[in-house]
């Protein structure tokens, strides 16, 4: 609530928001879960930053009540059930994720949910629980494809453990019918468009996962809970190690088994982050359990300590710096922990972290779009184009621009590829773009309205143009193009 308009809202969340004006069963790189939350928040609080930020935040809210559920069906009581909310709450990772509207908070929760009902039933012997993980799974994987990551480690943990009996349930083939049923709808899109989230993987290992190394996999566990690295390291060696603890060892050995995953498949530091809540359940029953007596004021006084390392580097955490100090306070922290806070996916080192120059920058692309339009007569407006050359900028034009009375934004990026027009008419045409591109080609009258000026905004320079009176073949351009794009997504 303190921090929620201190930025502009981030090129994915705008994205997703979009998604909301075109609800389907799947949409080229996400699931269609968040498609229909953004629906509910355009239908019932319209374009509010507010009702935008507040989803993630209840989901963490939900996550953190969650994690004092499981603590508690390990048998930890209230000072455990503390310990390891706290260890939650000062995770400088989970306190980012949930001030972010993407997929990644929602998966977060399923990944939670999913753990708690699975430590449940071995809790309880209770095989009755199978449908509700194949329900809390189906729902999950509307969220984000990766919580197959959770339930391949679950499995293997489960046949490495005495519970595999668990795996030759009846219950267990209900559940599985249940999730089918939930995710069928997605996978016959998916089918019906040839399969865009391999285009997508396929195009993320290209360009982002190549730069992923197992060196700042690794450091990057470490540096996502620093304020709380003990709460769950103690749950992870106590839960793997201890004799008495064989019962709830799966946990221990689940995260690693998504560790290993995540490794060989050369998954992004961040995908881990669902399977952390489990092991601050652990930490805090077992920090409550073995530190008693003599050594129980430790687990009073660590919760203190990680608020204290918290405060420093809150920063990095959540919007509390006007972005203009940022680069000088990234500067200083980089001296002391490294450069990877402010390593990008390009894999190289910039000067504010990259989640925060991409919530810059797009309300004055609105208003520089918004100058161009009203340059148009009411007539010449009637039959406007404007085509942005990536999906933040066509995001940031349908959620800013609605203010100005923009038309929708057209882009061959993403999603926006499968709602742009498979034609255009002769009318005027707004480019967005870092460059002239091929406007020359296809106007024979086109000028430079202006361009952004700001530093911290990860598309700095992005020019906006405006052009009339296109030249013979412009419109069969532009269908030749959209159609090859689009060709990629049919059988």
């Amino acid at each position: 609530m303190l921090t929620a308009y201190n930025y502009e809202l981030h090129r994915d969340g705008m994205l997703y928001f979009a998604m909301g004006d075109f609800p389907a069963t799947g949409y080229i790189s996400t699931p269609p879960l968040i498609g229909i939350v953004s629906f509910l928040i355009r239908h019932t609080a319209g374009y509010s930053i507010f009702a935008i930020k507040l989803v993630p935040a209840l989901l963490g809210a939900a996550s953190l009540v969650t994690i004092g559920f499981l603590v508690r069906e390990m048998g930890g009581r209230l000072l455990a059930v503390f310990i390891a909310g706290m260890a939650y709450l000062t995770s400088v990772a989970f306190l980012r994720s949930n001030a972010l509207f993407q997929p990644v908070s929602f998966d977060e929760f399923f990944w939670l949910l999913t753990s708690y009902l699975f430590i449940r039933m071995i809790n309880r012997n209770d095989e009755q629980l199978w449908p509700w993980l194949g329900f809390v799974i189906g729902i999950g994987f509307l969220a984000k494809y990766s919580i197959v990551f959770l339930v391949v480690a679950w499995g293997m943990s489960l046949l490495l453990s005495p519970y595999r009996k668990m795996l030759w349930s009846k219950q267990l083939l209900l559940g599985i019918m249940i999730g089918l049923a939930i995710i069928l709808p997605n996978l016959i899109w998916q089918y019906e468009h040839d399969w865009p989230v391999v285009h997508h993987m396929v195009e993320l290992q290209r360009t982002q996962l190549v730069n992923v190394t197992l060196s700042g996999f690794l450091s990057a566990q470490l540096l996502f809970h620093f304020a709380s690295l003990w709460v769950w390291i103690a749950g992870l060696l106590v839960l793997l190690i201890a004799r008495n603890e064989r019962k709830f060892r799966p946990i221990a050995v689940t995260f690693l088994m998504v560790l290993l995953i995540l490794i060989l498949s050369r998954g992004k530091s961040y995908y881990t982050l669902g399977a952390y809540p489990m092991l601050f359940a652990g930490g805090g029953y077992v920090m409550e359990k073995y530190l008693t007596g003599k050594w129980r004021w430790i687990n009073f006084a660590l919760p203190v300590v990680s608020v204290l390392l918290l405060i420093p580097i809150l920063p990095l955490a959540m919007p509390v710096l006007p972005m203009n100090k940022m680069a000088t306070y990234c500067q200083s922290v980089t001296k002391v922990i490294g450069p990877g806070i402010i390593t990008w996916e390009d894999g190289k080192v910039h000067k504010i972290p990259q989640d925060y120059a991409d919530m810059t920058g797009w309300s004055e692309l609105a208003k520089l779009t918004a100058k161009a339009y009203h340059q148009l007569t009411p007539v010449q407006q009637a039959n406007c184009h404007i085509y942005a050359e990536n999906y933040g900028e066509a995001g940031a034009v349908h959620f800013y621009g609605h203010a100005y009375d923009l038309p929708e934004p057209i882009s061959f990026d993403d999603s926006y590829l499968l709602w742009a027009p498979d034609s255009l008419g002769s009318g005027a045409f707004i480019y967005i773009n870092d460059e002239v591109g091929d406007i020359d080609k296809l106007f024979n009258t086109y000028r430079e309205i202006g361009e952004i000026d700001d530093v911290n905004f990860r598309e700095n320079g992005l020019k906006v143009f405006l052009c009339t009176d296109p030249k013979p073949g412009a419109q069969s351009f532009y269908a030749a193009k959209a159609d090859e794009l689009k060709s990629m997504y049919r059988r």
